[in-house]
C-alpha cells in the first residue's frame, strides 16, 4: 500500500497541509552488494524507503518495508544515521517532511522482487556500480556502509 491508512484518516482533516512523519530507510547489504529498488512515481534507485506506522518500532518498520517492498527476509543491525528530510510535495500536493532512520540491514533470504506496486524494479548492485541517486540516498548509504558504530546525526545540504 502506497499511503497508509492512518496517513489518508489525518488528510481527511488536515487536507494537504504538511505533515511530521516518521520514516525509514532500509540499507539491505549482501557481501558488496547493496539493494536497490526503482520507484514507480519517479524512477529514481534508492534503498528500501517508508513510513513508520504508529507505534511500530522504527527497526521493525525497515524489516516490515524491505519485505512488502522487494520480497526479502532481513534483520536490522544498526542505526546508521537519523536526520529531517526536506519537505516532500506529492503531485496531489499532499506535503510532508519525514524523521528519517536510515538502518543498516542484514539479508536472510528470498530474491529482490518489486512486491508492491510501489516500485518497478528490486535489485542487487555492486557497491562500485551504483546508479545514479539524489545527494540525500548516497548520504544514507555512505552512512549504512560506513564502519562507523555511532550514528550519524544532520540536516541534508540544501
Amino acid at each position: 500500500m502506497a499511503t497508509p491508512d492512518f496517513v489518508l484518516s489525518l488528510r481527511e482533516k488536515i487536507g494537504t497541509a504538511p505533515l511530521w512523519l516518521a520514516g525509514v530507510t532500509a540499507v539491505v547489504v549482501r557481501g558488496d552488494e547493496v539493494l536497490l529498488v526503482k520507484r514507480a512515481d519517479t524512477g529514481a534507485w534508492t534503498p528500501v524507503t517508508g513510513i513508520v506506522d504508529p507505534g511500530e518500532d522504527p527497526s521493525d518498520a525497515a524489516v516490515r518495508e524491505t519485505l512488502e517492498e522487494a520480497d526479502l527476509e532481513v534483520v536490522a543491525e544498526r542505526l546508521a544515521s537519523i536526520g529531517v528530510t526536506r519537505e516532500v510535495v506529492y503531485p496531489n500536493g499532499d506535503r510532508a517532511q519525514y524523521l528519517d532512520h536510515t538502518f543498516v540491514m542484514r539479508h536472510v533470504s528470498g530474491a529482490p522482487a518489486p512486491a508492491d506496486g510501489e516500485n518497478t524494479e528490486a535489485r542487487w548492485f555492486r557497491l562500485d556500480e551504483l546508479p545514479p541517486m539524489s545527494d540525500d540516498m548516497l548520504r544514507r548509504l555512505d552512512a549504512a556502509l560506513s564502519d562507523e558504530q555511532a550514528a550519524r546525526f544532520g540536516k541534508p545540504t540544501r
